[in-house]
């Protein structure tokens, strides 16, 4: 199996960056300080410093509880649930009860073909009036 993707760049006192900006629990920002500082402030309060963006310079980390790192990755889990996949197509059907013999065919001829390139398929059955 492969390893479960984290949903924190890093958590704790492996930071590959000298100069960090420090956001603190509560989401105040404490500025830009060189990694040492933020790792002496880290013990001090018994918390754990978490990559939050490393696309900026420089990068953002926060200090956060266990119980703050949970709850962001549930947030997180929940989010990536909702959006929808990028290159998933969703491809949706309809049609009545009363459907005639061939038409039913044909449409599970086009259900197949569309589930044969991994798209999403969703069908709905009306009742006959």
């Amino acid at each position: 199996q492969p390893k479960r993707k984290a949903a924190f760049g890093s958590v704790g006192r492996r930071i590959p960056y000298r100069i960090l900006h420090v956001i603190n629990q509560d989401g105040e920002s404490l500025g830009n300080m060189h990694r040492a500082e933020a790792l002496r402030l880290m013990d001090q309060h018994g918390l754990k410093l978490v990559l939050l963006r490393d696309n900026v310079e420089p990068p953002v980390y926060r200090l956060m509880t266990g119980q703050q790192i949970h709850e962001e990755q549930l947030k997180r889990a929940e989010k990536k649930k909702a959006s929808p996949r990028p290159g998933v197509v969703q491809k949706e059907l309809s049609f009545s009860s009363a459907i005639a013999k061939n038409d039913l065919e044909t449409k599970t001829k086009q259900i197949a073909q569309w589930i044969e390139k991994k798209h999403h398929v969703k069908v709905t059955v009306r009742q006959a009036k």
